[in-house]
């Protein structure tokens, strides 16, 4: 039931400006309260002011009294004046437990020392004249009483001294109070002010905060009516009638926005779907352009070759028998392995096979350089990435170069990757078209003496084959310093690979 309550209340305006009354109400009685509870504070200070002055006379009553019973004692030696002696005697011991004993510069304090050491003397003579005089020794009780009228006499003089000093700082002490109490007066009021304004303010912002989101809607149902719906949200701050009104009005908005945009959509999709049908038309008609340009068998192809290369050999060709067994095994591979996996060490004997054609068809003017490490083992790689990237920097890099072109090919074993380096020394490539060519938006194949796969296909089978990016950079350092690419193979990604084709291979065989 408590729990219904709090719900209905927190949702409900009329309970909101009911828990605001409340709330007002609150502080106001919580602050009168606690202006009183200083005010009956400051009194009792006010009360106990003087308490010290009460005390000191309180102890020169016992002084007197002590004095008076050892008197009376010496007189009438009754045993009920020897017992109210030492019942004065404890009594005024018990006050001087509340004197100072301590060494002090105050003036006040060092009254009390000397009060209480002058007691302490004083006792023990009334003490010692008791003593004498149930011992009947007349001399000495007379002696020794003379002595304590004397210190009795010290010791009242001394306490009076006290009692004035007290007088006077207690004096001081409750002119202070009655500012302090004139002060606490005004700054009461003042609190009890500031109180009422802050509690209206706090009110006004309570109930602007309610009225504000009923003109915001207002206002966006007037837009929503003159044909604009991209108005803003309505952020409802509460779960009030006003808050339920705008997180309707929010919904409606929104249902509108989408079957607006739905629409939209529809009409795009139709547009795509229109053009997808006359692009399928003209890839339907080169598909079959295609497939009458790839009627030749691929084994007449390579079957013919061998037959070349063997009638060489029978002709004592051997260099024109060697370059035709070089391009069977470069077009084997690049049949065999187009849609395969490789290894690296597969990929590279493609490389070696394509600067062996090339040199025969350009007389020898590539120097092609191998850094590789023996024991770099079964590493798995996605088919035809190297070839691609030689074939980029004999034509774009070392072709139209005065001096001799060279073209470096490294690799570098690392924990975790293989780094593969092909570099040259020719032109070079500036920052921008490096940026064309890593991007997709140059084209680096140019003419129908290549292979037709570019660094940008090479870029996009790396991501897809290693689930990476950024797996192949170019570096150039300037005009003339060639360019430098690099391609990172991570081990791991490898390993899985090699996995996976064992077991493919296995299944397969």
């Amino acid at each position: 039931m408590i729990k219904y309550l709090i719900q209905k209340f927190s949702r409900s305006i009329s309970a909101k400006l009911i828990s605001i009354f409340f709330l007002l109400t609150g502080i106001l009685f919580i602050t009168n309260l606690s202006v009183n509870a200083y005010l009956n504070k400051s009194l009792q200070k006010v009360n106990t002011v003087y308490a010290s002055n009460v005390t000191s006379n309180i102890l020169a009553e016992k002084l007197k009294e002590v004095q008076a019973n050892v008197y009376e004692y010496l007189n009438t030696k009754s045993s009920n004046s020897l017992v109210n002696y030492y019942k004065s005697e404890q009594d005024f011991r018990n006050l001087m437990e509340n004197l100072n004993d301590k060494i002090t510069s105050d003036d006040m304090l060092m009254l009390e020392k000397n009060i209480k050491n002058m007691s302490d003397t004083y006792l023990a003579l009334t003490d010692e004249t008791v003593k004498e005089k149930r011992g009947r020794n007349v001399e000495k009780y007379k002696t020794s009483y003379e002595e304590t009228k004397l210190l009795n006499q010290y010791i009242n003089s001394y306490i009076s001294n006290l009692n004035a000093e007290q007088l006077r700082q207690n004096s001081q002490n409750y002119q202070l109070l009655l500012v302090s109490l004139r002060y606490t007066e005004v700054i009461s009021l003042a609190i009890i002010i500031s109180v009422v304004i802050v509690s209206l303010f706090l009110l006004l912002f309570i109930l602007r905060n309610m009225i504000g989101p009923l003109v915001q809607l207002a206002h966006n149902a007037n837009e929503v009516a003159n044909g604009n719906f991209d108005t803003d949200f309505i952020k409802p701050k509460s779960k009030d009638e006003v808050g339920i009104l705008a997180s309707t009005f929010n919904t409606m908005l929104q249902n509108i926005k989408s079957y607006i945009e739905q629409i939209r959509k529809d009409m795009e999709n139709e547009q795509n779907l229109i053009e997808q049908q006359l692009m399928m038309e003209n890839h339907l008609k080169d598909a079959q352009l295609k497939y009458l340009q790839a009627q030749i068998n691929p084994h007449f192809l390579f079957n013919s070759l061998n037959a070349g290369a063997q009638l060489a050999m029978m002709e004592d060709a051997e260099q024109t028998s060697l370059f035709v067994e070089k391009m069977a095994d470069f077009f084997r591979y690049n049949v065999k392995k187009m849609e395969q996996d490789t290894t690296l060490l597969e990929e590279i004997e493609s490389v070696d096979n394509y600067i062996y054609i090339l040199n025969v068809r350009l007389t020898g003017d590539i120097l092609f350089r191998k850094e590789i490490p023996e024991d770099i083992g079964e590493v798995w790689v996605p088919s035809m990435i190297l070839q691609p990237i030689v074939e980029n920097a004999v034509k774009h890099g070392i072709a139209d170069i005065d001096r001799d072109g060279e073209i470096l090919l490294k690799v570098d074993q690392y924990e975790e990757y293989l780094l593969i380096i092909v570099k040259d020394n020719g032109v070079g490539m500036s920052e921008e078209k490096i940026k064309e060519v890593l991007s997709g938006n140059y084209n680096t194949v140019e003419d129908d003496n290549s292979t037709g796969i570019g660094l940008h296909n090479v870029i996009s089978r790396l991501q897809l084959y290693y689930g990476q990016e950024n797996l192949l950079t170019l570096h150039c350092d300037g005009t003339d310093k060639g360019t430098e690419v690099r391609i990172v193979i991570p081990k791991l990604a490898s390993e899985k690979r090699k996995g996976a084709n064992h077991v493919s291979n296995t299944y397969s065989g």
